[in-house]
C-alpha cells in the first residue's frame, strides 16, 4: 500500500471544494488496485495505514514543508509571494509582456480569473487539507503521547501559518479545521477578527506541544522558536504592540539564534541567525530565490530591483553591495536581489530558502517599542541592524522620524522576503501615496486581492467578492 500521492508537476489547479471531494474519495482508495492515480501533489495523504508510525507520519509532514517550499504563497518560485508582491509594490520591475499573469500584478491590472491567485488561494488549502488529515489521523493513531504531540504541534503551526497569509491576501475567508466535504463544500467567510482568533489559538497551542529544537540542527521545521517569531509577525500585524513586543523579546533573548554580524554570511544554511528555513528538492540544488533572480547578462529576462529602489540606499550601505548585483550590457546596468548567490545546480547546496531570521525579530521589538512610546529602545534595535548595514547610528528624536527610519530598514533589510515590503505599505496604511504615482493601475481598493472566480461558482457562500473586482 502507497501512503504517498505519485508528484506530476504538471497538476491542474483544482479548486478548493473540488480539490477535496477527490481528495476524500483518495484516502478511500486502495492503492494496491491498479488504476490511473489523478494528479495530486505528493504531500496528500492517500491512506490511514500512513498514522500506524512515526516514520510514515514524518513522511508525510516532510512531504507538506515540501508543498510549503515549491506550491505555496512562500515559495521563492516564480509563483510565490516574492515575486509576485515584489512586482505588485515597488521592488521588482518586469521584463515580459507577453506573461499576462504576472504583468497583470506589475501593473495592478489583476482581474478574478488571474491563475496566480487561484494558485495562492487552492495550493495553501490543498496543503490545509493534508494537515488538517494528520490531525484527524492522529486521533486514532498508535504513536506514543510524545509523538502524536510533536505532529500535531506542526500541524497546528502550519494551519496557522498558511491562514494568516490567506487573510493578508484576501482579507476574511474560511478557517477550514476539518477533512469533511460536506462542511467545507459550503463554507463562507468568516470575519476577520474570528479567522485572527484561530491564527492565534493554533500558534499558541503549537508552541505548547512542540519539542525544543536542537540548536545545531538546521532549522527545516517547526519549532517553539518558530511558532514565537510567526507570533511575533502577527502580532506586529495585528498592531498588538505589548504582544509583538514580548514575543520578539523571548526570541531574541533566548539563547537559541545568535546575532550573524556579517551580511554575506545571512543567507548561508548555517547561519545561526536563522529561526526557520526549508531545504531545496535535492542536494546540490540552488534555492528557488536564487534560481528566479540572478540573471548573468542583460537585459533581464524576467525581473530586476526598480530603478526607485536601488536610489533609496543611504551611501555606504553595505546591503547594496553584497546583497544586490549588477549586471550591465555597456550602456545599461540591471539590478537583481543577491540575497542568495547559488542560482544553480552545484556540488553542494551552501544556502536553504530562509522564512523566520533574526533580523526581522529586531524590527519587530523595535516597532513595537515605538508604538508603546519606548523611543530610545525602538532606536537601539533599529541601529543593530543600520550597524550592520555599515551605516552609522540613527538619530532620530521624533516619532515621526522613527517611524520613518523603522520603514526604510525593513524596506532595505527584508526586500523580496515573503512578500514583507507589500504587507507593511498595506498595514501602515501608506500604500496609496506610495504606488499611486508610480503604479498606473493602482486603486484604493487593490489592498485585497480578489478571491478566484471559480471558487465563487462553485461555492456561493464565499461571496460577496472584494471590493473593486
Amino acid at each position: 500500500m502507497k501512503s504517498l500521492i505519485k508528484r506530476n508537476e504538471k497538476q491542474p489547479a483544482f479548486g478548493i471544494v473540488r480539490y477535496l471531494i477527490l481528495a476524500v474519495l483518495m484516502l478511500q482508495m486502495s492503492s494496491c488496485e491498479k488504476s490511473i492515480e489523478p494528479e495530486f501533489p505528493d504531500y496528500l495523504l492517500s491512506d490511514e495505514a500512513i498514522f500506524e508510525n512515526a516514520s510514515t507520519v514524518n513522511a508525510a509532514m516532510a512531504n507538506i514543508y515540501a508543498g510549503l517550499r515549491d506550491n505555496s504563497p512562500v515559495s521563492g518560485s516564480t509563483d510565490g509571494m516574492n515575486v509576485i508582491l515584489g512586482l505588485y509594490a515597488d521592488e521588482l520591475d518586469y521584463y515580459r509582456a507577453d506573461s499576462p499573469i504576472d504583468y497583470a500584478f506589475y501593473n495592478h491590472a489583476v482581474l478574478p480569473d488571474n491563475g496566480a491567485i487561484a494558485s495562492f488561494w487552492n495550493n495553501s488549502y490543498a496543503l490545509i487539507y493534508s494537515v488538517n488529515a494528520i490531525v484527524e489521523g492522529l486521533e486514532t493513531s498508535p504513536l506514543s503521547e510524545s509523538e502524536k504531540e510533536h505532529f500535531l504541534g506542526e500541524a497546528y503551526f502550519l494551519r496557522a501559518y498558511l491562514h494568516f497569509y490567506l487573510t493578508q491576501l484576501f482579507g476574511s475567508i474560511p478557517y477550514i479545521k476539518t477533512t469533511d466535504h460536506s462542511i467545507n463544500a459550503t463554507v463562507s467567510r468568516m470575519p476577520l477578527e474570528t479567522v485572527y482568533s484561530d491564527v492565534e489559538q493554533d500558534l499558541i497551542t503549537a508552541r505548547s506541544l512542540l519539542p525544543e529544537m536542537d540548536s545545531s540542527g538546521e532549522r527545516l521545521r517547526a519549532s517553539p522558536g518558530v511558532a514565537t517569531a510567526m507570533l511575533a509577525r502577527f502580532y506586529i500585524h495585528t498592531k498588538q504592540w505589548d504582544k509583538a513586543f514580548s514575543e520578539s523579546d523571548n526570541l531574541i533573548t533566548s539563547g537559541m539564534y545568535t546575532w550573524q554580524p556579517h551580511l554575506q554570511d545571512v543567507f548561508l544554511k548555517e547561519s545561526p541567525s536563522t529561526i526557520w528555513q526549508l531545504k531545496p528538492e535535492f542536494a546540490g540544488a540552488a534555492t528557488k530565490e536564487g534560481e528566479v533572480f540572478i540573471f548573468d547578462f542583460g537585459p533581464p529576462y524576467l525581473y530586476a530591483l526598480t530603478e526607485n529602489f536601488m536610489q533609496g540606499f543611504e551611501t555606504g550601505d553595505l546591503r547594496k553591495d553584497i546583497w544586490v548585483h549588477g549586471i550591465t550590457d555597456g550602456t545599461e546596468t540591471w539590478f537583481h536581489p543577491y540575497k542568495y548567490k547559488q542560482g544553480m545546480f552545484g556540488g553542494n547546496s551552501s544556502e536553504y530558502s530562509i522564512l523566520f531570521r533574526l533580523a526581522e525579530q529586531y524590527l519587530i521589538r523595535a516597532e513595537a517599542a515605538m508604538q508603546l512610546g519606548n523611543l530610545q529602545e525602538a532606536k537601539e534595535d533599529i541601529n543593530i541592524i543600520r550597524l550592520r548595514a555599515g551605516l552609522s547610528p540613527n538619530t532620530a528624536s521624533s516619532l515621526e522620524d522613527l517611524r520613518s527610519e523603522l520603514m526604510r530598514q525593513r524596506k532595505y533589510e527584508l526586500f523580496t522576503e515573503q512578500g514583507n515590503r507589500w504587507f507593511d505599505l498595506k498595514r501602515m496604511e501608506v500604500a496609496s501615496q506610495t504606488l499611486g504615482p508610480i503604479k498606473t493601475g493602482w486603486k484604493s481598493t487593490d489592498v485585497l486581492f480578489p478571491l478566484p472566480q471559480k471558487e465563487l461558482l462553485l461555492n456561493p457562500n464565499l461571496n460577496p467578492q472584494n471590493l473593486g473586482y
